[in-house]
């Protein structure tokens, strides 16, 4: 199924989801959304992978067809998958843990596939696996954030006068996937969908949405009700380009702020501000320190500043700071005020710090960092001041 090479890889990541297996008492992961799949064996597959907590992992695949590997089984239904593993010498899980923020549906089905077995919760074992980045996976990550930031540096030279919002993002759009972006913005859970990112201007910057984001934006349509609406780029506002860094299977983040013509000074000083809040967290961010920490932080050098009101919002706010990011643009952790979440060595976390400013639009900037022993250490590159669009 993947190349020697990779395959050590793959052991990599199994050994980090068997320790959490361990830790929760489970004796094996049955496992079936994309991203986790993608995890467990390199490419995205219609099926299964079962990850005991000793051994190889197995994947029992429907589609597609070709596949091979001494673990890999053809399967029509996850039925299947007990006759095979003990044809395979192995013993049936008493415990095993399933993906509990999957679809309802796939959870019932799936906790029938061993009817004797216990029913474990192990979606927070492949979120805590996921969070900590092997070598390739970082390397992964690097690989996007070059494309990525090559972009940004473009996107001035795609701007005509008189654009709109959605003008611009299609071109951007364009200059992304003209550099490789495999465009999909992949996100986990079922409760936010969006199209290779946002761009928004002036007031729809301040535009309610469903979604738990730094920045509105009421859409095209009711059916993506956020990003562009079609808002002429006047003189005055600002340009905010939140697009997506999907180059590798690994996601960067990475927001800069455009403008035309000179902004109000509350917005300038707004944006100096998320300046701050990304090099004082940068500093603090090592290893161990509470990811509420940084939040709560972040939070006091904006009250200090007296931009508390404009902060991860204006009509509606953000609940958070940052992020994880890697296979999914939110992954663990979360940098909230009653998040559990501790920084650990190689985690990636997009910082975020964004202000919304009525009648001029959205500043700050957002970049992905690697944890480190020495802090939060950039891998989104460019410059942070806002740039001119004319």
């Amino acid at each position: 199924m993947f190349s020697s090479d990779f395959r050590a890889e793959i052991l990599r990541r199994c050994e980090k989801i068997q320790a959490g297996l361990r830790a929760i008492g489970a004796d094996a992961a049955l496992i079936h959304t994309n991203a986790n799949l993608y995890y467990t064996s390199g490419r995205v597959f219609n099926g299964y992978a079962y990850i005991p907590v000793e051994g190889e992992p197995h994947y029992f695949v429907r589609r597609p067809v070709g596949l091979k590997g001494d673990t890999v089984h053809y399967i029509h239904k996850p039925e299947q998958i007990p006759a095979l593993l003990s044809e395979a010498g192995m013993a049936l899980p008493a415990r095993i843990a399933l993906e509990w923020d999957a679809s309802h549906g796939d959870y019932v089905r799936l906790s029938a596939v061993f009817p004797a077995a216990e029913v474990l919760n192990g979606s927070g074992v492949m979120r805590a696996a996921r969070a900590v980045k092997t070598g390739y996976e970082l390397a992964q990550l690097r690989e996007s954030a070059v494309k990525h930031v090559e972009v940004y540096r473009r996107i001035g030279s795609v701007y005509r006068e008189g654009m709109t919002d959605i003008e611009l993002q299609i071109e951007i759009e364009r200059l992304l996937r003209l550099h490789g972006n495999l465009g999909l913005f992949r996100i986990n859970g079922q409760s936010m969908e969006i199209f290779m990112g946002n761009v928004i201007c002036g007031d729809n910057a301040d535009a309610p949405t469903p979604y738990d984001f730094a920045m509105g934006g009421a859409g095209m349509s009711c059916s993506i009700p956020v990003g562009a609406n079609g808002s002429l780029i006047r003189p005055g506002m600002t340009v905010m380009v939140d697009m997506c860094g999907n180059f590798t299977g690994y996601m960067t983040d990475m927001t800069r702020v455009y403008s035309v013509g000179e902004l109000s000074p509350l917005a300038a000083g707004a944006h100096r501000c998320s300046i701050e809040i990304h090099r004082q967290l940068g500093l603090m961010g090592k290893p161990g320190v509470a990811a509420a920490d940084l939040y709560n932080r972040a939070v006091d050098i904006v009250n200090e500043a007296g931009l508390g009101d404009y902060f991860m919002g204006y009509t509606q706010k953000a609940g958070f700071v940052g992020h994880g990011v890697g296979i999914e643009v939110n992954e663990a952790p979360v940098l909230a005020p009653r998040s559990k979440d501790v920084l650990v060595e190689n985690q990636v976390i997009a910082l975020e710090p964004k202000f919304v400013i009525p009648h001029v639009g959205a500043v700050g900037i957002e970049d992905t960092y690697v944890v480190t022993p020495d802090g939060l250490q950039a891998i989104t590159d460019a410059p942070v001041e806002i740039a001119p669009l004319l």
